[in-house]
């Protein structure tokens, strides 16, 4: 993959987009019940790889605010990080949208449970139910349609 400028602008853009999202709506962005919508992003990775630095860094940037501190930094970036990965090696959309549903759900219900001292199972349901609302039930319709529009993935494209 080429550093070019153009890439490092899409990479900068897609993390200031992705952090004001999650903090300007913050109450439902954090906690056991989370309903992150700039979760809804993480499908640009199976568009182009090169988001995946943009979508990392709006997680670490929106994770600053969370009230779990350096925890959620760690270790919700680095569920963001394996979720755009594996969203950027699948081949399939539906498939794609899958993966923060199970990685979040497992890496922040751990997360949760042990800092919070909530039930891990609850925990993660509740956590995968949140991600899959928003990159499943609402992100894969959104991008199917924009993989059906030349000129947007054109757009989208580094």
């Amino acid at each position: 993959m080429k550093i070019t400028t153009k890439s490092i602008v899409k990479i900068g853009l897609i993390a200031a987009v992705y952090a004001a999202i999650t903090i300007s709506i913050a109450p439902i962005s954090y906690g056991l019940i989370q309903f992150r919508v700039s979760e809804v992003m993480t499908l640009l990775a199976f568009v182009d790889p090169i988001y995946i630095p943009g979508l990392v860094l709006g997680c670490v940037i929106s994770n600053m605010f969370s009230s779990l501190g350096i925890i959620d930094i760690v270790v919700g970036s680095t569920a963001t990080f394996i979720s755009v990965y594996m969203i950027s090696k699948s081949k399939n959309l539906f498939i794609a949208s899958i993966w923060p549903t199970v990685i979040n759900g497992l890496f922040i219900g751990a997360e949760i449970h042990f800092v919070l001292n909530q039930p891990f199972l609850i925990s993660s349901l509740y956590v995968a139910m949140g991600e899959f609302c928003v990159v499943t039930l609402i992100g894969y319709p959104l991008f199917k349609f924009i993989l059906n529009k030349k000129f947007i993935v054109k757009i989208l494209k580094v």
